[in-house]
């Protein structure tokens, strides 16, 4: 039988070849000095040969993707579904495979498709590889507070690297969302809520994972997810409904997005989410109108896990097989473990309520990705055991992830200059069940990499040996875990060790706490609705302050968090994220002052979890301040500032920068609008500094209303101390305009404000004038 399936194989190569007049030769690698519209036809054409002699079951396996689903290093499965899954993917009725790793597994279902089905079409092989894979990087908005988008190439470089020495050929990254509400687990994944940001770092991560040549087999296959609308999910409710206007959906949701077409993505994946009432699964106007047709995305989409069959918990499809013809219609390509294109597809279009042309279409642009890939040239080309074993893991891939996790720091408060610490002749507390933690620190959405592989906070602070440092937990974060082993309970009432914090902190120069999130606080699942410090944590805290006042609060969390009481008492606070694999080498270079943070917000922090959703580009509205003394009726909460306790933008340094000779030259006309800003900066500290310049802008009177300010423009610079640079930006068509209600990009004349400054809300100002 197998001789048989070679032969046959043999024979369609031979008739590939002969139809694909313009196509290059199969036995070679798509190489990359030939022309890429020459190419794209050559690829257009080796598709068109093969579509051509697939039954219509074989152009739906394609569309199906599987999870892995037994032992690959067992026997074969002999019954129930995974019996099923065996046999579909020895019939090439399976495209696309998730959570297979490594040489050896991947090697053993590629060479089952490749070698036991009729046509012998490779898989893609998926894999989470959300911010690293085995060698963690920090979490995506982590990433996002370091502004450095050189840096965030690099780390999804490494996680390329790494994952494709693994076997794995596409990731489920990078997470485009913009989201306002820290409630939502998955603020850990993006990049915030700003979409100018947003934007360039999606394009950042595209570029860092797919490369210049995705038939490179060092580079893998980016996923931009989830279309769209997911970050606004209704209370910050994962799965939860979404309810938003088409000025919010085309001028916040949609620009990352985009961007991630301009930097070439090849594949989408839709979300769990409704929009106008209809899932994003089967959404047409998402799917087809826009991203195909509107946007000319050729690459293709596949669904979240399991999201086609959710339509009719949603109640918009009556059962599995209304989902399916729902999802097509809609334009989902591939089903991710619903299991239902497989079950119902074949017979939609027996019975004529699907146009075959539709599985033509979804079965082409797989087939598309997997030629770009070069699979067909070398279906085994991501199984190197040798690359394997060098690239995973490797000392030059922990050198790149220990600069990005110290580049990611925020200092959000620094007073009487507590930071950075001396380096001699100090006693040091360092309290916090997550100063010893190594498993906190990969964070959620790591599932590549050893647990217990970080490196602790304990452990970096250690290597400075000329301080007497003193480490005590002060009491636990968990108290057990759930069946699942990462659902950790969390501790509300021991208190036992309270008195070993005090202890240690009694007889210290400086505290270090850690205190904050545990690595699966946040993630998918994973909302609150309390963002404060967890569990005893916050009473740990002040019971400390009350021994030792003199504390640097080390924040390690997924999400931005509601501290007043902290930023109200403690003199110096870290944001540091879950920072990965070199997490406490970063923390420990930081708070010595080894290397100075300069890491910005990409997310306002509240004041109040009352506040959420709160972003500082909000809109005006129609009563924005207190018109009076003692009048109530404006726009503001009675219990709590409308300000956020840190704003977007806002981190701090251990020098200081001055900003002034903010100038405009507006030479232009609203037809070609080309507005240049200049600002001087100066380093007015004593030590050399990284600052992130932000420009924003505000159109005064709009068609739409515009926010009262946007970020169009940043530049991350390094400065001496007394030394002085101007920074030049330049506002043209792209960022002087907004889509009206009907989609339409509209740049209209009127004033504008500009600012330029070091967070969002310290800024200078200066305007200029459309006509």
């Amino acid at each position: 039988m197998r001789n048989n399936n070679i032969n046959f194989i043999v024979i369609t190569l031979i008739f590939f070849l002969v139809s694909c007049k313009k196509s290059v030769n199969t036995s070679e690698p798509l190489v990359s000095n030939i022309n890429s519209v020459e190419l794209n036809k050559a690829i257009e054409a080796k598709v068109d040969s093969l579509l051509s002699i697939m039954t219509l079951e074989e152009k739906i396996g394609q569309m199906n993707q599987y999870n892995g689903f037994w032992d690959l290093t067992g026997p074969k499965p002999e019954e129930g579904i995974a019996a099923k899954k065996y046999d579909h993917l020895r019939k090439g009725l399976v495209g696309s495979m998730l959570n297979v790793r490594g040489v050896k597994d991947v090697k053993t279902v590629q060479k089952i498709a490749v070698e036991e089905s009729r046509l012998g079409i490779p898989l893609i092989i998926g894999f989470d590889v959300i911010h690293g894979y085995k060698t963690i990087s920090p979490i995506p908005l982590a990433e996002a507070a370091s502004w450095d988008m050189e840096a965030i190439k690099k780390s999804a470089e490494v996680a390329a690297q790494e994952a494709s020495a693994a076997g794995i050929n596409w990731t489920f990254a990078p997470m485009v969302d913009i989201s306002r509400d820290a409630r939502w687990g998955r603020v850990m994944e993006g990049a915030g809520e700003d979409p100018f940001l947003g934007s360039k770092i999606a394009e950042a991560r595209v570029k860092g994972f797919q490369g210049d040549d995705l038939s490179a087999n060092n580079t893998i296959v980016a996923c931009a997810k989830h279309f769209a609308g997911y970050g606004f999910a209704e209370s910050g409710r994962d799965y939860n409904t979404v309810d938003i206007g088409t000025s919010t959906l085309n001028n916040i949701i949609f620009p990352p997005f985009k961007a991630t077409i301009k930097a070439g993505v090849r594949t989408f994946m839709n979300s769990f989410n409704e929009l106008n009432g209809v899932p994003a699964t089967g959404n047409k106007f998402l799917q087809r109108d826009i991203l195909k047709n509107d946007w000319k995305f050729d690459g293709f989409i596949v669904s979240d896990w399991g999201s086609i069959g959710e339509m009719v918990a949603h109640g918009y499809a009556k059962d599995g097989k209304a989902a399916a013809e729902m999802a097509i219609s809609g334009g989902a390509d591939m089903d991710m473990e619903s299991y239902l294109y497989a079950a119902h597809l074949a017979e939609l279009v027996e019975e004529g309520k699907i146009d075959e042309k539709l599985i033509n279409d979804a079965a082409r642009r797989v087939l598309r990705i997997k030629f770009e890939l070069g699979l067909f040239d070398d279906p085994y080309k991501y199984c190197n055991k040798k690359r394997e074993e060098e690239i995973i893991g490797s000392a030059s891939n922990h050198k790149t992830v220990l600069d990005i996790a110290k580049k990611s720091i925020v200092l959000l408060k620094n007073e009487n200059s507590t930071l950075p610490l001396k380096k001699k002749g100090q006693k040091i507390a360092l309290i916090g069940a997550l100063a010893s933690d190594k498993n906190s620190p990969l964070g959620s959405w790591r599932i590549g990499a050893e647990d217990n592989s970080a490196i602790s906070v304990l452990e970096g602070m250690q290597k400075y040996e000329d301080n007497i440092l003193t480490y005590t937990k002060g009491a636990n974060v968990t108290i057990g875990e759930t069946k699942f082993g990462i659902e950790t309970k969390i501790n509300t009432t021991d208190k036992s060790e309270f008195q070993n914090a005090v202890k240690a902190a009694r007889n210290a120069d400086v505290v270090i706490m850690v205190l904050g999130e545990i690595g699966f606080q946040s993630g998918e699942g994973r909302s609150r609705t309390e963002i404060g410090l967890p569990g005893v944590q916050q009473e740990l805290l002040e019971t400390v302050y009350k021994e030792n006042p003199n504390i640097v609060l080390v924040l390690t969390n997924g999400r931005p968090l509601a501290i007043t009481w902290a930023d109200k008492n403690i003199p110096a606070i870290v944001e540091a994220w879950h920072l990965g694999s070199q997490s406490g080498n970063a923390i420990a270079q930081v708070l010595y002052g080894d290397y100075n943070p300069s890491g910005k917000l990409p997310m306002t922090f509240p004041r109040s979890v009352g506040q959420i959703p709160i972003y500082y580009n909000y809109k005006n509205t129609g009563r924005p301040t207190l018109p009076a003394p003692d009048v109530v009726f404006w726009s503001h909460y009675s219990d709590q500032k409308n300000t956020p306790l840190y704003a977007f933008g806002h981190g701090l340094s251990y020098t200081s920068f001055k900003y002034k000779n903010l100038e405009v030259d507006n030479t232009s006309s609203i037809n070609n609008p080309e507005i240049k800003v200049s600002v001087d900066i100066t380093n007015t500290g004593k030590y050399e500094g990284k600052e992130v310049a932000q420009l924003y802008i505000r159109d005064l009177f709009a068609s739409v209303t515009r926010p009262v300010k946007e970020l169009k423009g940043f530049e991350l610079i390094s400065l001496q101390p007394g030394e002085t640079k101007t920074i030049h930006f330049e506002l043209d068509s792209e960022t002087l305009g907004f889509y009206d209600n009907s989609g339409q990009w509209v740049v209209e004349p009127g004033e504008f404000k500009v600012f330029v400054g070091g967070s969002s809300n310290k800024t200078i100002e200066s305007n200029f004038e459309l006509q």
